[in-house]
């Protein structure tokens, strides 16, 4: 992962030794990430072995798991299977405190990190095979060892079941804490969000989808937990997981060299972002960019470039996984009428008051915030919750006069993308991610 910053300030360091915080809040942040945050799953496809041949089977690793929880060879191929567990769509999470620093260091302390907390199935006890979701597969490095199966396993509803807690350092995290206390930096973090998000989409898809949408029979769990079959032998539908596709877009004035930004009411205070809705029956993406941004706010939009997209399984239980797609829109019109119905406010904004929003929100200070507080609610003690635009604020106490999502969002990239490097340089699709 590549993060560069630019200068908005006269001095030619970015940092100062013992004084890391205030040097980065004189900083304007174009981070450029492997993946966005979600994507790059180490556990599908071939990302999660050596081979085509060394990937397990769903068909396989549902016997293996089935023999695991029968008991028989469990305490010989126990590291063959590794479980999840979710209650109410948090993963169990797992927090270490950071090694101590050199007393003659001057550099601070880097924050907790945290990991998944993967169990054996026989910490998983009593629980019927067929709720586990299979993830993937993963470790297999062509020496003869078997790779290891990855599943899933909502312990909402199951009586009696215990995991978590201040004695074994770990605890049930909400999926989107987890994804601001993610450091960028560490390929590994960002992995295991990209698996708890696909684990909490596939989880949610399932207590949703319990019967069949062609003649209402229960729907069954087929395929290690990824499809679903309706129980009906007249009907037999096979059921695929949900995904709700999202246009997002950063809306440009050219001539102007300024882009149109709202806000929701839902929004905490001074946070704006890009304008998004759901792609209707019948409807391109380009067309979907273009009708949603008149519908909102009165602007015409003509040409549209893709940008990137994302998977969004932090949303309502109701859709399970959205999928952002990203794009430039460049406005014929300038005039903004809003939908108040669905925005609370649309402004045109210049690139240099978005450097400064992107200066004043030091989103790095928030992932180390948000990594103390799952270290410290894996230790028992949680801390109080705190609104989202308080986590954004510079060393002398000043108020941000605006924010954007943070990293972790694909918003953020479509803004810091124009504001830094001026957007796509030719009319074609373009990514840098």
């Amino acid at each position: 992962m590549h993060i560069s910053r630019l200068l908005t300030t006269s001095s030619p360091r970015l940092t100062s030794p013992g004084q890391p915080d205030k040097h980065l809040a004189g900083l304007a942040m174009s981070i450029h990430l492997r993946a966005h945050a979600f994507a790059a799953n180490p556990l599908r496809g071939l990302a999660g072995s050596a081979s085509a041949a060394a990937a397990v089977s769903s068909s396989a690793a549902a016997d293996a798991l089935r023999s695991l929880l029968d008991g028989a060879d469990a305490a010989a191929h126990h590291h063959l299977s590794k479980v999840l567990p979710f209650r109410r769509g948090r993963p169990l999470t797992r927090s270490s405190d950071p090694p101590a620093p050199s007393p003659s260091s001057s550099s601070p302390a880097p924050p907790p990190s945290w990991r998944l907390a993967w169990l054996p199935p026989s910490r998983v006890p009593g629980v019927p095979s067929d709720v586990f979701v299979f993830l993937g597969s993963h470790g297999s490095d062509g020496d003869g060892e078997e790779a290891a199966a990855y599943w899933a396993v909502d312990v909402s509803e199951i009586e009696g079941a215990r995991f978590g807690g201040a004695g074994d350092g770990s605890a049930f995290v909400d999926l989107r804490t987890l994804m601001v206390a993610a450091d960028w930096r560490d390929k590994d973090a960002m992995g295991e969000l990209a698996i708890a998000g696909h684990a909490r989409a596939l989880l949610e898809w399932h207590s949703t989808a319990k019967f069949c949408g062609a003649c209402g029979a229960k729907a069954v769990p087929t395929e290690a937990g990824t499809r679903k079959q309706c129980s009906n032998e007249s009907c037999k539908k096979r059921i695929y997981p949900r995904v709700d596709p999202v246009v997002i877009m950063l809306v440009v004035d050219k001539e102007n060299d300024r882009v149109l930004l709202s806000r929701q009411s839902r929004f905490v205070p001074r946070m704006w972002s890009c304008l998004a809705g759901f792609i209707e029956p019948g409807e391109s993406l380009e067309e979907a960019v273009r009708r949603e941004t008149w519908e909102e706010t009165g602007i015409e939009v003509g040409q549209v470039i893709y940008h990137s997209s994302q998977p969004w399984p932090v949303g309502p239980n109701t859709m399970p996984c959205q999928l952002m797609v990203g794009f430039f829109a460049y406005a014929k019109s300038l005039e903004i009428l809003v939908d108040k119905k669905e925005l609370e406010d649309a402004q045109w904004h210049s690139r240099e008051d978005v450097k400064r929003a992107l200066t004043f929100a030091e989103y790095e200070k928030a992932q180390r915030s948000n990594a103390a507080k799952v270290n410290q609610i894996c230790k028992g003690a949680e801390r109080g919750g705190q609104s989202i635009s308080a986590e954004f604020s510079v060393e002398s106490e000043e108020a941000a006069p605006m924010f954007f999502p943070g990293p972790f969002a694909i918003a953020h990239h479509l803004i810091s993308s124009w504001a830094f490097e001026g957007g796509p340089k030719v009319p074609s699709s373009f990514s840098n991610l």
